[in-house]
């Protein structure tokens, strides 16, 4: 039988007896190599995923199945399997296998989903098409010849290629949101501090987060509910409670910036379809109003000044010396370094490495990087204060639809992808996509809410709410 659409489908069909944990894990292999060539995953864990299938299935003959039984998830290529591969798509870390598990993983296993394989993805997260991977791109699952954006985009490609019900991506700009948007699913970017980044492979380590893909809201929430909460090896996991929280009472306040609805570059489909729900929740009795984001055009310089100086940090150590490839050509220390590192990272994490190591240099730290964290605590401050007056926050998740392959060459157009999806990151708050439109050339988009720091829960309790799937 097909894989069931979303993990509420799988679980009523597995309590009606039509199907076992095994089928599933089994159409859903089968599936994945139907698909080869999107090229979504780089691996397939046939015989670690069927064994905890067979697992799951005595579970629930016993009654003892946890919460995510049916569940068939894929990993994307920079969270660490104990046992598994993983090589954040980088030719740098080709071949190594992973020693310890993500807390995540950890988690997932736990609730008895089964992990299916590890997904492609831009090398080390850094891109928005995931063109960027060591192992080739990515082909969007309703139009092969397109991206399925990024950095995620084999995670969001599975989905909604009808492979799992369930994966794991990681947002750092965007990553989580942008390719939920360009494949038709959800995509939620949690709280910073929400969800462990232990196990995760660092880009930027401020703005990093993990989060779930699904086709509903309803699905992200029950993922989320799983991998959320406090984990003593991530000293940035906030120890608040994990609460399940019901939609917000009575009528919401919803804000909107004119600034992202008016902005040029915006697809004309994507902002009617943007007002037509803000005018569809007015008639529902809602509040929705506009307000200022006066900082927009600061918004992406500010992210690449920070996340590349953090990434210039955090890759470092892979210098063939201590981790990652090791030049078969080089001569001495020097030209080991330089060797290791030219052979090892692609062309845009080499971007990224110097653009950090410039903006961290002596005589520009203070004019760049300096300046950046003042900035990035104003934009926190402009987005917090807009929560002090409203529940939520409404705006487009994406300025297009999926672009062609190859059809964007200069860097900052690319980087432009991430306009509207770094405040998030920046601020530091919960933001989901949705999947909510359908464009006249016929590839969906999403529309984006926010909402204020660990109001997680009640964000996907309400999106259920106000966009049903």
């Amino acid at each position: 039988m097909p894989t069931p659409r979303t993990l509420r489908e799988a679980q009523a069909a597995l309590a009606a007896g039509t199907t076992s944990v095994v089928e599933l894990t089994r159409a859903a292999l089968a599936l994945a190599r139907e698909k080869a060539d999107l090229n979504i995953f780089l691996e397939l864990f046939d015989e670690s995923a069927l064994a905890k299938a067979a697992e799951v299935d005595a579970k629930r003959r016993d009654g003892t199945a946890g919460p995510l039984a049916g569940a068939i998830v894929s990993l994307k290529d920079n969270i660490c399997y104990k046992g598994h591969k993983v090589s954040a798509a980088s030719r740098i870390l080709e071949g190594y296998t992973s020693i310890y598990s993500a807390t995540v993983v950890e988690r997932l296993l736990a609730a008895d989903a089964v992990i299916l394989g590890r997904t492609n993805c831009d090398e080390f997260a850094m891109g928005s098409s995931n063109e960027n991977s060591a192992f080739g791109a990515v082909g969007n699952p309703h139009d092969p010849r397109r991206v399925p954006g990024g950095s995620s985009g084999g995670a969001a490609a599975s989905v909604a290629a009808g492979i799992c019900s369930i994966a794991l991506g990681s947002d750092t700009g965007g990553s989580i949101r942008q390719p939920a948007s360009f494949c038709g699913v959800a995509g939620f970017k949690p709280t910073y501090g929400r969800v462990s980044r232990y196990g995760l492979i660092a880009f930027a380590s401020s703005f990093d987060q993990i989060g779930p893909f699904a086709h509903t809201a309803e699905d992200v929430a029950a993922v989320h509910a799983v991998i959320a909460g406090h984990d003593v090896r991530d000293n940035t996991s906030s120890d608040r409670p994990v609460q399940a929280a019901a939609p917000a009472p009575g009528k919401l306040r919803i804000a909107y910036y004119t600034e992202c609805l008016e902005r040029p570059g915006l697809d004309p489909e994507i902002q009617g379809h943007v007002q037509g729900h803000i005018d569809r929740l007015k008639d529902e009795g809602h509040t929705l109003e506009p307000i200022t984001l006066p900082m927009l055009d600061h918004l992406v310089p500010t992210y690449y000044i920070l996340a590349t100086a953090e990434a210039s940090s955090n890759l470092a150590r892979f210098d063939g010396i201590r981790y990652g490839h090791r030049s078969k050509e080089a001569r001495g220390v020097d030209d080991t370094y330089r060797r290791s590192r030219s052979e090892g990272f692609g062309p845009e994490v080499q971007r990224r490495i110097l653009l950090g190591t410039f903006v961290l240099s002596a005589g520009y730290y203070d004019a760049y990087y300096a300046q950046g964290m003042r900035v990035r605590r104003l934009i926190r401050e402009n987005t917090l204060k807009a929560f002090e007056r409203y529940d939520l926050i409404l705006l487009p998740t994406c300025p297009s639809t999926a672009f062609e392959h190859g059809s964007i060459s200069d860097p900052v157009a690319m980087y432009l992808q991430d306009i509207f999806t770094v405040q998030a990151n920046l601020a530091g708050v919960p933001a989901l996509s949705l999947p909510t439109g359908r464009h006249s050339n016929g590839l969906p988009f999403g529309t984006q809410l926010m909402a204020k720091p660990f109001d997680d829960e009640r964000l996907l309790a309400t999106a259920h709410q106000l966009f049903p799937a």
